[in-house]
């Protein structure tokens, strides 16, 4: 049985085209959006774009109700659901005004993609996130070993991850010159570094104790004097594989090679943490117990502005929006706090910011309103 349609071939790689290249979406995205259209294919037993009717749209969402995921056999979750949804909605939306397809596909039979108003507030919902502490950060760090070359790269690369909040991709692919140990900063020159939205911006090290930056300036040192690696070479360098005695396939020593992915890097953390009997807790998880450790420091507007650019983000409406999320128990201390009488110097402060973060609100919506 044919498992493609060639006109559906043609069509699929013009759409991602024009995703990457006009819409400028980067890679991962566009996989995704691929993933999602080869899923509605498989489900329509590779028809023809041009006979699609909202009955397939209707029997998709049923079936996507159905279907388990492959590595977990659990059922797929509202959110997958509805960006795999949506993701078909918005392609067929387009193919509906190319030439060839306008008059053979309905527009508005296009919205037969949306999941129900009950699933979508499911999907949307904003959750709590599991954010780890900064003491079991270290604590997980104080747990992993240091006698092996192997084992100092891994125990310098978490704390890296917290001294500047980079996202693993960013890491995988940082080279020795990016770090500037007398600056204690780091250039995430997008020319070179996997960053997100390919932003270049430079980031200096976070307060989390002299502990921590010693860990990574003590790996940069073993790098540059012992290993002779040079400014090309990358800051977490890849592991030797060779085949063993026992002819199986063993670690043994670093390439001057980068990573081709951040797959090992997570593996690294999820080992650190459970090490120590602790929950894992992936990279990207640090970047929100650096946005914590921000809001309880910063004292004025400007400060967390300084330390929301640190993170790579362009406005502090990010942070506040992404990262800033106060944890139940926190909030809980809060209002404990509320109840007390109010210091007048902190009071101030606050209203600094809360005045910032409207001013902010008030100048986008009115940029938007005059658009």
């Amino acid at each position: 049985m044919r498992n493609y349609h060639a006109d559906n071939e043609r069509m699929k790689r013009k759409y991602l085209l024009f995703l990457k290249e006009a819409r400028r979406q980067d890679e991962s995205s566009v996989d995704a959006v691929a993933k999602a259209i080869s899923r509605f294919e498989e489900y329509t037993s590779w028809k023809d774009f041009k006979a699609f009717h909202f009955q397939q749209a209707v029997g998709f969402k049923a079936f996507l109700t159905k279907h388990r995921n492959e590595k977990t056999n659990k059922s797929l979750s509202k959110a997958t659901m509805n960006s795999t949804l949506r993701c078909l909605k918005t392609f067929f939306q387009w193919l509906a005004m190319q030439p060839g397809y306008r008059s053979r596909i309905n527009y508005s039979e296009t919205e037969y993609f949306n999941l129900s108003d009950k699933d979508s507030r499911i999907a949307t919902a904003k959750r709590q996130s599991r954010v780890p502490t900064m003491e079991q950060v270290k604590k997980a760090l104080s747990g992993m070993p240091e006698n092996t070359v192997i084992e100092r790269r891994n125990r310098a690369l978490v704390a890296f991850t917290l001294l500047t909040g980079a996202r693993d991709s960013a890491i995988a692919s940082m080279k020795l010159k990016h770090l500037d140990a007398q600056a204690e900063s780091v250039f995430q020159d997008a020319r070179e570094v996997k960053t997100k939205a390919s932003k270049t911006f430079t980031t200096f090290f976070f307060p989390v104790g002299d502990d921590v930056k010693k860990i990574v300036l003590d790996w940069v040192e073993l790098l540059r004097t012992e290993l002779l690696f040079g400014n090309d070479d990358p800051l977490f360098p890849k592991t030797a594989v060779v085949r063993g005695k026992r002819h199986v396939f063993e670690s043994s020593g670093l390439l001057r090679e980068h990573w081709s992915n951040a797959t090992p890097i997570r593996q690294v953390f999820k080992n650190a943490f459970e090490s120590v009997g602790l929950e894992y807790f992936n990279p990207h998880s640090f970047r929100k117990t650096l946005v914590r450790l921000g809001e309880s420091l910063c004292q004025t507007p400007e400060e967390f502005k300084a330390w929301s650019q640190n993170l790579g983000h362009e406005g502090v409406l990010t942070t506040f929006y992404s990262y800033g999320e106060v944890q139940e128990s926190r909030q809980s201390l809060i209002f404990q706090e509320l109840k007390l009488p109010r210091d007048d110097t902190a009071d101030s402060q606050a209203d600094q910011i809360a005045d910032a973060v409207l001013r902010k609100l008030q100048a986008e919506r009115g940029a938007d309103l005059s658009r």
